[in-house]
């Protein structure tokens, strides 16, 4: 009996962003003792926690702010047939999200480059290396 090969057709988006984070020793120290204590189940879930907690405090001034920019908010995903489509229609692209961009890895530089006239991205823009090397004069 021969078992099928099963292949993931479009990879799972990462639904995190990882970052480093430098904090002083005796930070870190209460932030030990309340996980100790059993008040959050881990350094990462103490520090989710007090982010959400800081978003939600100035959760006004950020919804005036994206409204003032004109961000999208949450994940963008743009396909080669979205490129393509915009190039067609002689349309530049101006990107700019609070959340995720990510461009297809099927996107050519050229392609990026053709179209893209603008990319403002503030949280994580996923392209492939080279569609990031086009439009790096274009990414604020």
């Amino acid at each position: 009996m021969v078992t099928p090969k099963l292949q993931e057709l479009r990879p799972k988006p990462a639904d995190s962003e990882k970052i480093t984070i430098n904090l002083g020793y005796v930070d870190l120290g209460h932030i030990d003792l309340m996980v100790r204590d059993s008040f959050y189940a881990n350094r990462t879930d103490f520090i989710r926690t007090a982010i959400r907690n800081q978003l939600d405090r100035h959760s006004d001034a950020l919804s005036q702010s994206i409204n003032r920019k004109t961000l999208q908010l949450g994940l963008c995903h743009y396909t080669r047939g979205d490129l393509e489509a915009a190039r067609e229609r002689g349309q530049m692209l101006h990107i700019s999200v609070l959340g995720l961009a990510s461009i297809a890895n099927d996107v050519t530089a050229d392609l990026a480059r053709a179209v893209i006239a603008s990319v403002t991205v503030l949280g994580a823009l996923h392209a492939s290396a080279e569609v990031k090397a086009a439009l790096a004069d274009r990414t604020h």
